[in-house]
């Protein structure tokens, strides 16, 4: 019998978390990630299971000494408006907080949703380290519509 909880991903979980992050991408309302890039990282993200079915994820990611970001936040369009988005996010503010991260950021096209959670809106070249790490080589760069918020902890 399944049960329904916010969890880390494991390695089973790769694919299902590739199809919910594509699945957006394709509507180019996020980035899409590889199975390379989700393996590579699959120690950053979070998994909503719904009956052993991944129906939302999130990541975060660590980019520098006092610097996480909040990436790949994707909730199944059947599942949305239930507040599993909220819970991953959560998890991911709670786990950057105890690893010790002065900060949090997020590049998003939904910046009322991180509104919530107290993320202010910031300038792009306040992230230094992300957009020379992984921006530049975005095909949106330098011209992305993505709004940069970021939240002390």
């Amino acid at each position: 019998m399944g049960r329904v909880m916010i969890r880390k991903a494991k390695i089973e979980d790769v694919k299902q978390i590739q199809s919910l992050i594509n699945h957006f991408a394709k509507q180019d309302i996020m980035l899409p990630r590889s199975l390379n890039e989700i393996y590579d990282n699959i120690r950053d993200f979070w998994v909503f299971e719904d009956k052993h079915k991944v129906t939302g994820c999130c990541a975060l990611h660590v980019c520098w000494q006092d610097l996480t970001e909040i990436k790949s936040l994707a909730v199944d369009k059947s599942r949305q408006g239930m507040g599993i988005g909220r819970k991953l996010v959560e998890a991911c503010i709670a786990e950057a907080g105890e690893m010790g991260a002065a900060k949090i950021f997020v590049l998003t096209y939904q910046p009322r949703f991180f509104k919530k959670f107290g993320f202010k809106k910031t300038s792009t070249a306040s992230l230094p380290h992300k957009v020379w790490a992984e921006c530049i080589n975005c095909p949106k760069f330098p011209h992305c519509q993505e709004t940069a918020m970021v939240k002390r902890i």
